[in-house]
């Protein structure tokens, strides 16, 4: 079963209580929060105290994506703050395995993140820790970017890379996802899609994610 992941980064902030609410009833999975901060991507987002408050409102495990430097040092703010899930860059952090370890020993999944130009290679000696590795198919920073075709080779190497190693480990994809590249990404090797925009935008929020999990 394909899990779809809205960012709540294109909820409406002014109710977003109302927003992170409603996504158990349109059948979302998780709640993707992005957390950006102005250094690793030029643009600033939610922080701990965020996730704080809207952990009480959602029984959806919440996966917490560091766009951060240094994101290791920030790791037990968002463990106490209530995160199911946590990324981290490969790009921003020097000590993947120690990082990753961090996060299992807390009782939490863990996972590392590839920017568009960062080859699937890079994951290579760190895949047997992770229950997943995000692929960004934009340049991380801003929603509403358009879908970097080139992801999808990426997608399929990482797919052989862990069915080769029997591995459980999921391939989340995040930037651009609408129902036209949703297919594209699961034909090649996704189990879990990161949708802002085409879910908090659409008139039928539920019946786009149900359409995004089909890949159709």
């Amino acid at each position: 079963m394909i899990k779809i992941a809205p960012s709540i980064l294109a909820s409406d902030f002014a109710n977003l209580g109302r927003d992170i609410a409603s996504l158990s009833s349109w059948q979302a999975d998780w709640v993707h929060f992005d957390v950006m901060d102005g250094h690793f991507v030029p643009n600033l987002s939610f922080g701990p105290p965020i996730l704080s408050s809207i952990r009480p409102l959602t029984k959806l495990p919440i996966d917490a994506h560091l766009m951060v430097e240094e994101p290791s040092r920030m790791i037990p703010w968002f463990l106490d703050a209530g995160a199911d899930l946590i990324t981290i860059h490969v790009e921003a952090e020097k000590h993947l395995h120690r990082s990753l370890q961090q996060i299992h020993e807390a009782g939490r999944k863990a996972g590392v993140v590839l920017n568009p130009g960062s080859p699937a290679y890079l994951v290579r000696e760190v895949l047997p820790y992770c229950d997943l590795v995000l692929v960004m198919s934009v340049n991380p920073g801003y929603g509403g970017q358009k879908f970097i075709p080139e992801s999808v080779a990426k997608i399929a190497e990482l797919r052989q890379m862990i069915d080769e190693r029997g591995l459980a480990t999921e391939i989340e994809v995040d930037g651009g996802i609408n129902p036209e590249t949703a297919k594209l990404c699961i034909d090649a090797g996704a189990t879990v899609l990161v949708a802002g925009s085409a879910v908090f935008q659409a008139s039928d929020p539920a019946d786009m994610i149900r359409t995004l999990r089909c890949g159709k």
